[in-house]
């Protein structure tokens, strides 16, 4: 369990058509579509709102986003609505990169099962320790993306991915392994962390 000593804004990225397909995305850089867009413009708007609403000053955060595009986009469409630059003045973290599926992005479960029903079953099995074919598994994640959190060290807000916001939660609550896999990732909300609680806004 961590405990954080300022605020924390998580933001997954909008859907991409991936998503709305159910494919395993991982590192593969997939942009996001236009209800992604809105998602992304709606968690810009509601941040303003958080801001007013807390007082929070806008300078004293810090923002940081994975790499990948989808991540990148979405930042700069939350930054617009906050009258911010959409393509500077944050910073990019490849620690923040989505969990990866290796060998098996770009498919989903479906076709999967069809082609490696064992493996697929594997997993489901056991979905915190499962490494799919040159990829992670969630007790990886959760091992690269803990010194990033304890590393915070001031007001921030982050664009990521959804495996990524699971382990943070995880992180941040001590939630046991087996809970954290199947933890739920809005993309139309922004997750709020502050004094030891955690919010959906």
């Amino acid at each position: 369990m961590i405990t954080l000593s300022h605020p924390l804004v998580f933001i997954r990225h909008g859907q991409t058509d991936w998503n709305k397909q159910g494919r395993m995305q991982g590192g593969q850089n997939i942009p996001i579509n236009q209800t992604g867009r809105d998602q992304a413009r709606r968690n810009g708007r509601r941040l303003k709102d958080l801001f007013e609403e807390t007082g929070y000053a806008l300078e004293s955060f810090r923002f940081v986003s994975s790499p990948l595009d989808r991540c990148l986009e979405t930042m700069g469409l939350v930054r617009k609505e906050l009258d911010l630059s959409p393509n500077t003045g944050f910073d990019h973290d490849e620690c923040l990169k989505e969990i990866t599926f290796g060998l098996w992005e770009g498919n989903t479960i479906g076709e999967l099962r069809e082609t490696d029903r064992r493996a697929v079953e594997a997993r489901e099995a056991d979905k915190w320790g499962y490494i799919p074919p040159r990829g992670e598994s969630y007790a990886m994640l959760w091992d690269r993306i803990r010194p990033w959190l304890e590393s915070l060290n001031e007001p921030t807000v982050a664009v990521s991915h959804g495996g990524v916001s699971r382990v943070v939660r995880g992180l941040l609550f001590g939630l046991p392994n087996d809970e954290v896999p199947v933890l739920d990732v809005p993309q139309d909300k922004l997750y709020f962390v502050e004094d030891g609680q955690g919010y959906w806004l």
